[in-house]
């Protein structure tokens, strides 16, 4: 095995796969308002979803009958569709100031992007929102980490069962919550359905109780992945919206990165605690710590609702 071409290659995929999302990201929200992001949020996500059944469950089936040479080789040209939809699409109505030497490009790039967005919200309100992303996705982080596999086998399922309702069938459920969740904000707006979604999808972990109490019960399973699965895509949109009312349309890509990824940083970390504290607490006092987590983001949330509608009411204004 040829250790250093192939570990050359994941961090290029790694890099070129980083860059690309946050292109993506940043094109969603210039080119619609945040009422429309929601939509966009869905049509993405079932984009996404389609991508990784082709690059996993399809790859796999066609390694079977053709080398991966060839399995790979047919994966990159597939990669010609969103190419020429890149070329066709038309360019954002963002004007930006083109910077005349390396040093200016480099300073608007990086730097401005962190100190606009506590210049526009002041110390106070910025550091509040920040703790905010920090805390309102842990119970849907702690149930996507390294735990569940074990707590899977613990429970008495088989491998191609977990595959099965957890990978396949859970999804398409996704899916599904991800257009509720996108009709939603197109409906309310990114706000009220954001908070809703986050106490769905922070109780949702307290299905698995149900899963402890019926132990290799597939329609328990189902039941639970099909609960869990839908309020994390319902709360997909609001989220995707919310971020994207934080960023200044002059620092898109950087602020929506930073604030996405302190997103999903603490699940990161929970990571490696997730086991320590299951075989502390056994795996429902687990499932239950993850659901108090709601509570703190709640409280934050209660605070930030009325001080964003008061922004966003000023800028409506301004406009």
């Amino acid at each position: 095995v040829q250790l250093v071409p192939f570990g050359v290659a994941t961090l290029l995929v790694a890099l070129f796969g980083a860059t690309q999302d946050i292109a993506v990201d940043a094109y969603r929200i210039e080119i619609a308002p945040i009422e429309a992001q929601g939509a966009l949020v869905a049509t993405y996500s079932l984009g996404y979803r389609i991508g990784l059944l082709l690059a996993g469950a399809v790859a796999l089936i066609l390694a079977d009958h053709a080398p991966w040479r060839a399995v790979y080789a047919l994966m990159a040209a597939a990669m010609a569709i969103p190419l020429a939809a890149t070329l066709m699409a038309r360019e954002p109505d963002v004007l930006r100031r083109r910077p005349a030497r390396w040093r200016d490009a480099m300073r608007e790039g990086v730097i401005d992007p962190f100190a606009d967005f506590f210049r526009r919200y002041g110390w106070a309100l910025a550091g509040v929102t920040l703790l905010f992303l920090l805390l309102f996705k842990m119970p849907e982080q702690a149930t996507i980490g390294g735990i569940m596999s074990p707590f899977y086998r613990d429970m008495g399922f088989s491998k191609t069962e977990i595959g099965a309702i957890t990978k396949i069938y859970g999804i398409w459920i996704g899916i599904v919550g991800v257009f509720i969740g996108g009709a939603a904000v197109a409906r309310w707006g990114a706000w009220r359905p954001l908070g809703v979604t986050i106490v769905l999808c922070g109780c949702s972990n307290l299905l698995y109780l149900v899963l402890i109490a019926h132990p290799g019960n597939l329609v328990a399973l189902t039941l639970v992945i099909s609960g869990e699965n839908l309020t994390l895509g319902m709360l997909g949109p609001p989220t995707v919206a919310f971020l994207s009312s934080l960023v200044n349309r002059q620092h898109t890509a950087t602020q929506y990165a930073l604030l996405s990824s302190l997103v999903n940083l603490p699940g990161k970390l929970l990571g490696f605690f997730a086991g320590g504290i299951a075989m502390t607490t056994g795996y429902g006092g687990y499932f239950v710590i993850t659901v108090l987590a709601v509570l703190p983001a709640m409280m934050i949330f209660a605070y930030l609702w009325p001080r964003f509608r008061g922004i966003e009411r000023v800028s409506a204004e301004a406009d």
